[in-house]
């Protein structure tokens, strides 16, 4: 327990269950919101050189995963591996449903599931999130994995929202399966319960069977409420809501902490393998779980990070590891190689700055990165643009970013680069003089700034004001560890008869 350190993951969530850095059956809850078709696109979809799609960026950026080699070989890996039952199922919904985004979608799910289930304790438990548009679909691959008799719910998540639609009834809910390992599974019933609705205190037994007995049995409540039903009137997040940080699926803290309460215990490990913005571990960090929280993108990794601090502080948070982000130059250097554009998100993230816009639209401008300060608290922002290169640069790089910064009408413009800076662009760099703010002049920022990769990892800051603290990332709320102030001074009334 001592030894233990929280961890998050850069990559795949399948090579890393596959690797076997999570033991077999260590995870105690495992909670996932894989996407499919809610028609969000999460960050930036782009295509390979040759034109054809990554299996990898559809998993991270498009709300739709398309039929192509990694699906076909996952459907494979199923069909020759040791789960006949799941193999028997893929084939039938082969056939019905042909070579198509839906089937990939089911394939890459079965593979998936199959890892989780290997990863859970058989004390465990798995909720699995969904829309309507799948969920049929996934219980059949669900009951194919876990066996239908640890199916133990179908949750659904009532919301109210905007809009309507002239041809339908509005959709305003979510489908959550919950499946356990074993018939001898944890939940914690006590850890959730809620006030009891008035008509329901003092129930007498009227039934035929209570008046065949001749009983007057009174249904006294639980001094602590009731155990929820299965639907949960749960509110999304609206555009005000302080716990929202602008990631499109954000979920609310409410709904997760219902689950890990229900279903774990202090010191238990909790599983996400879509973390997103990290609602999941962000909750078990404040119920005090230990957790293990997978993503695919570099913007996640980077929200999630400032989710925590901002969130716990750091006298608070425990201590946590992050697994497959660049060390030191040299493997950021291969991570460019590999993908130049998770290359280009982690690297604006090492100077807080946010993606300047959806790749999928056009060409970026030399703008890779925006951050915003202000000089005073209800003073105007002021942008920082930042440009990231991974190959070749010289001083002509550096004269269009000054063009650009001041097209942009940025005040300062920052080049991130893997290579050192010549000295041609060290004096292009200086021709752009400096930056004095208004309150206080004497001080200097160079308006272009060029920052190496080695010199980042060896703690070089970007140089701007920062005596305001900056607005580039919506801060989280500041928590507390287990229930809040507010929580804990809440009490239900005390009902009649629950002596």
């Amino acid at each position: 327990m001592d030894a233990w350190k929280n961890q998050l993951f850069f990559g795949d969530n399948l090579d890393i269950l596959r690797s076997g850095c999570i033991p077999v059956g260590s995870v105690d809850l495992i909670y996932l919101d894989p996407p499919f078709n809610s028609n969000a696109t999460y960050n930036i979809l782009f295509a390979e050189k040759g034109g054809e799609k990554s299996a990898a960026q559809i998993t991270a950026f498009d709300d739709t995963w398309h039929w192509g080699p990694e699906a076909m070989a996952a459907y494979d890996d199923v069909i020759r591996g040791d789960r006949p039952k799941l193999a028997d199922l893929l084939q039938a919904l082969m056939a019905f449903l042909g070579r198509n985004d839906m089937m990939a979608y089911l394939t890459m799910m079965a593979v998936r599931l199959v890892e989780l289930h290997r990863v859970l304790k058989p004390t465990g438990s798995l909720y699995l999130h969904c829309d309507p548009t799948a969920s049929h679909y996934l219980k059949m691959v669900l009951d194919a994995i876990f066996d239908f008799k640890n199916f133990r719910n179908e949750i659904i998540w009532a919301y109210k929202g905007g809009g309507s639609s002239k041809k339908d009834f509005p959709r305003r809910h979510d489908v959550i399966f919950r499946y356990s390992n074993s018939n001898h599974y944890n939940f914690y019933p006590d850890t959730i319960r809620i006030p009891y609705q008035a008509e329901g205190i003092n129930r007498t037994d009227d039934s035929m069977w209570g008046r065949h007995k001749g009983t007057s049995k009174i249904y006294k409540p639980h001094p602590l409420g009731k155990v929820p039903e299965d639907w949960w009137p749960i509110s999304i997040l609206n555009a005000n809501d302080p716990e929202r940080l602008g990631y499109p699926t954000q979920k609310p803290e409410a709904l997760l902490e219902r689950i890990i309460n229900a279903s774990s215990k202090k010191g238990d490990i909790v599983l996400d393998p879509f973390c997103g913005c990290g609602t999941t571990v962000t909750v078990a960090e404040r119920l005090k779980r230990r957790w293990i929280g997978i993503d695919i993108t570099h913007l996640a990794i980077t929200l999630i990070k400032k989710r925590l601090h901002d969130t716990f502080g750091p006298e608070e948070l425990e201590d946590f590891e992050v697994i497959g982000e660049p060390a030191d130059a040299k493997s950021a250097a291969a991570l460019a190689e590999e993908n130049r554009h998770q290359f280009e998100w982690w690297a604006l993230g090492m100077v807080d700055a946010a993606p300047a816009q959806d790749k999928k639209k056009g060409a970026d401008r030399g703008v890779d990165g925006v951050l915003y300060f202000q000089e005073k608290d209800d003073g105007p922002y002021h942008k920082i643009i930042v440009q990231v290169k991974s190959g070749k640069v010289n001083a002509a790089t550096v004269r269009e970013l000054e063009g650009t910064r001041k097209q942009e009408q940025a005040k300062i413009a920052a080049l991130l680069t893997l290579q050192p800076p010549t000295r041609p662009m060290r004096e292009a760099a200086a021709a752009a003089e400096f930056y004095k703010p208004e309150m206080f002049p004497e001080l200097r920022f160079p308006r272009l700034q060029i920052l190496t990769i080695t010199e980042l990892f060896a703690g070089r800051q970007l140089e701007y004001p920062r005596w305001v603290p900056s607005k580039t990332f919506k801060k989280a709320v500041r928590r507390y560890k287990g229930p809040t102030p507010q929580e804990q001074e809440k009490s239900y009334p005390k009902l009649p008869n629950s002596e």
